[in-house]
């Protein structure tokens, strides 16, 4: 009796070993396996466009600064809408890579960012580590 259960143990330990064999070289298993591995691992910003961007907001936020603090720049209205608006599509750049949700519609020339949402990105940046 004892050599026919292990007989019948031996076929269902064989017959198992089998069936995940096989099921681990499927297709099915791999894309599923796949799937998971894409839900679990977040997006990872990539560190050297991160101090990229970290850098080119300080050059924007000092550019702006000597735009305020220099009466006479010519044309300083220009430029100074000009630096305004490419501060603040880094702003939403660097949000995007901090993972954070960014109302990003397409605006028109003259349209600018309300002072309220930029004060709101700055601070949820810095909250995350940024600085500039």
């Amino acid at each position: 009796m004892t050599w026919q259960l292990a007989l019948v143990t031996a076929a269902v330990v064989a017959f198992a070993t089998v069936a995940a064999r096989s099921w681990l070289r499927s297709r099915a298993h791999r894309e599923a396996v796949a799937r998971r591995s894409r839900r679990r691992r977040p997006a990872v910003a990539d560190p050297l466009l991160t101090l990229t961007v970290q850098v080119r907001l300080g050059e924007l936020a000092r550019e702006l600064r000597a735009i305020d603090d220099d009466p006479q720049v010519y044309a300083r209205a220009h430029h100074a809408r000009a630096a305004q608006e490419a501060y603040d599509a880094l702003l939403r750049e660097a949000c995007r890579l901090a993972g954070l949700g960014v109302v990003d519609l397409p605006r028109r020339a003259g349209e600018r960012a309300e002072s309220a949402e930029r004060l709101r990105e700055e601070l949820e940046l810095s909250s995350r580590g940024w600085s500039w």
